[in-house]
């Protein structure tokens, strides 16, 4: 009897978990139709005879972003948005230019792990482990190397040199997401309470205020 319920326990963990799983892909591609208002998760599917080479195709990470803002960096995509061949493929790219000393501030993607190599210069990069240990992983990188961004764990990038860096990062998302810590704490429409973030911060509510106006 004992076996029999060991046994009905294991395949219903089993079935849960195939359950749990994506679905194998029932068709060829799914390119992303902009224009259609049904909410999903996802895009709705273009109709396959209307697909045409342009769906899967984005020219610009060639060009240099403008990195004239105060991070000193400029993210150009080729998600989902860029590219509607990619709809639940499940991946995407992008590029990242640096100024000299410029960053990538702290910041996090929700639903991608991210995969980066330096093209030009080098790079300081790390992520910070979840609560309680919250401890640095980084490194500094040379051009091409690799480091991983494990996915939803808080990230950055550093340019260390007096020159122009450029990094080239894979995610494992057609739409990663992005949330950038500064602009999400400081910048959150309507804000946050500054007795909340002072508390948090342990610091005067004065110094909130202040953060609070740059973003």
């Amino acid at each position: 009897m004992a076996s029999q319920f060991l046994l009905l326990a294991f395949l219903a963990i089993t079935c849960s978990v195939a359950i749990a799983s994506d679905p194998s892909s029932l068709q060829d591609f799914c390119v992303a139709e902009p224009t259609n208002s049904v909410p999903v998760n996802g895009h709705v599917c273009k109709d396959s005879k209307l697909v045409v080479a342009e769906d899967f195709f984005f020219s610009g990470l060639h060009l240099a972003g403008n990195t004239s803002n105060p991070a000193g960096s400029k993210v150009t995509p080729a998600t989902v948005t860029q590219i509607p061949g990619l709809n639940t493929f499940g991946i995407s790219l992008v590029r990242i230019d640096y100024a000299p000393m410029g960053i990538n501030p702290p910041h996090t993607h929700p639903r991608a792990t991210e995969i980066l190599t330096v093209v030009e210069g080098s790079l300081e990069v790390g992520f910070i482990t979840s609560n309680p240990e919250n401890r640095l992983i980084s490194k500094v990188l040379q051009k091409g190397d690799v480091f991983v961004f494990p996915v939803g764990l808080a990230h950055f990038q550093h340019n260390v040199w007096n020159s122009n860096a450029v990094a080239i990062a894979a995610l494992s998302s057609q739409n990663p997401g992005a949330i950038t810590l500064a602009n999400a704490v400081f910048g959150s429409k309507p804000d946050i309470s500054a007795d909340v973030l002072a508390k948090a911060f342990q610091v005067d509510k004065n110094i909130v205020f202040n953060f609070q106006e740059k973003f």
